[in-house]
């Protein structure tokens, strides 16, 4: 894509990304949406640590696509997705970027949580 217009912009602000050992787990209820071992911590200036999870492990039939979008000055453009689990809908609950910028490609096309606004959403271990 390009650089990030965020980190030319203020070198100082931190995006950390490190590869987690072990297995993160994302479920709503009783409903497992992933459980993977190749999960990348984001650690951001102003934001609570997010993991990102690979597409494929993701039950995708339990994901649909929202209107809403946002841009990251830091990350890029976001992509949304409702999580729609036994008829009821957890709106924009997952995004994605699809086309970070050059300093975050490891983020590409991986899916992350709104755990801290839908508590509905449980991710286990929780970041430290």
């Amino acid at each position: 894509m390009s650089k990030s217009p965020g980190h030319q912009q203020h070198p100082n602000h931190k995006v950390e990304e490190t590869a987690v050992e072990g297995n993160v787990r994302v479920a709503v209820g009783t409903q497992m949406l992933v459980d993977s071992g190749d999960v990348i911590l984001v650690r951001e200036d102003g934001n609570p640590p997010r993991y990102y999870f690979p597409r494929s492990a993701v039950r995708s039939e339990l994901l649909q696509r929202s209107d809403t979008t946002s841009a990251c000055p830091f990350k890029g453009a976001a992509t949304y997705y409702h999580l729609v689990l036994d008829g009821k809908v957890l709106n924009d609950a997952v995004w994605s970027y699809e086309q970070p910028y050059d300093e975050h490609q490891a983020l590409k096309g991986r899916l992350a949580f709104y755990d801290d606004k839908l508590p509905e959403i449980v991710i286990t271990p929780k970041p430290a």
